[in-house]
């Protein structure tokens, strides 16, 4: 017989009881452990994909891949190279781990190349639930799950192209996926906007859903925040007064390392025949709002959203088929049909 459990109610305490130092004591753990963060950048060659990574964390941690000499043979295939960084910041460390897949969209025929790289965020699902399945196993797996893909869109102006909608499709089911226009400085303002506003109607007309996503879990504020992110609408000064009414996702941005001088100050920029591109500066590129998003509202719930929703999905159709085929042996086999061979852990 079940015990009935009576639902708990608020307390007032006579006194001050000290449990609310737990934050603190979860937040020197953490930081004595570190924390792990890993990017993938798809995109075709000379989008600037290395550049925007530097650009973002305000230091050179990947070289382009880009064929730069005219001996150099193409690449025939997708490659996936990793490039492990730690940074610190006032203290904090990131384990950043970038991964760049040269090759994509580069051949003549770019029939299935990006099934390297599906193949390759699968495979991060799959060594992970190995290592949780282990008996004796380690007290902190390492991820190397995928926690962000930022997906390069080139500035055409006109649409995406019909790769691009079918690598989109592929990548939203399997990892968070944040789409940037890249070299928007190659586009007028007005061009800018009409371009993003057609995007956004591909991504729906496909039902392509894009990070974030809509979550009953959220507050009030995250829901605005959210919301302003996909769709424009302008959110409570009170609430996220960095965020201005725009339509931020795809973000447009520019990239750059190297420093320019205005007005005597040395910004990140691109200097061209008709002035200065500065990185930072909102009015020119959404650089700013992209920073922000990755680093300093949605890093956390980057990578928990991949281990609730992207890494739960890939757990749970594993360990069903698993659980089948252990159903199946006890059966024993029939005499139609020899015994199914147990499934290894993977897609």
């Amino acid at each position: 017989m079940a015990l009935a459990v009576e639902p708990s109610s608020k307390m007032g305490l006579n006194g001050y009881v000290g449990f609310d130092t737990i934050t603190q004591q979860i937040e020197k753990k953490l930081l004595k452990r570190g924390f792990q963060f890993n990017v993938m950048v798809v995109g075709q060659s000379g989008l600037g994909k290395s550049t925007l990574v530097n650009t973002i964390f305000a230091a050179h941690l990947i070289d382009s891949k880009a064929r730069t000499d005219v001996s150099e043979p193409p690449r025939q295939t997708t490659e996936i190279q990793n490039a492990s960084h730690i940074i610190e910041e006032n203290g904090v460390h990131l384990k950043l781990n970038i991964v760049d897949t040269p090759g994509y969209g580069d051949q003549v025929n770019n029939e299935n190349c990006w099934e390297p790289i599906i193949k390759y965020i699968k495979d991060q699902h799959s060594a992970y639930l190995r290592k949780e399945l282990t008996a004796m196993r380690d007290r902190y797996i390492q991820d190397t799950r995928i926690h962000c893909c930022l997906f390069f869109i080139s500035p055409t102006g006109h649409a995406l192209k019909p790769i691009d909608i079918a690598v989109l499709k592929k990548l939203s089911e399997v990892v968070n996926v944040v789409p940037v226009i890249a070299k928007s400085d190659s586009l007028t303002m007005e061009e800018r906007l009409s371009f993003k506003q057609r995007i956004k109607e591909e991504l729906a007309f496909h039902n392509i859903r894009m990070y974030p996503y809509e979550s009953e879990e959220d507050d009030e504020q995250e829901q605005a925040l959210n919301e302003s992110i996909r769709s424009g609408t302008l959110i409570p000064v009170s609430v996220r007064p960095i965020v201005r009414k725009q339509d931020l996702i795809p973000f447009a941005i520019v990239g750059s390392e190297r420093n320019v001088v205005i007005d005597g100050k040395a910004v990140r920029g691109r200097r061209n025949r008709w002035g200065v591109i500065n990185v930072e500066n909102e009015n020119h590129c959404e650089f700013v709002h992209l920073r922000n998003f990755l680093t300093r509202t949605h890093l956390q719930d980057l990578i928990e959203t991949t281990a609730q929703i992207h890494y739960e999905a890939f757990r749970s159709k594993q360990l069903l088929a698993l659980k089948e085929s252990s159903q199946s042996a006890a059966s024993g086999p029939t005499p139609a049909s020899p015994a199914s061979p147990t499934p290894k852990i993977g897609y």
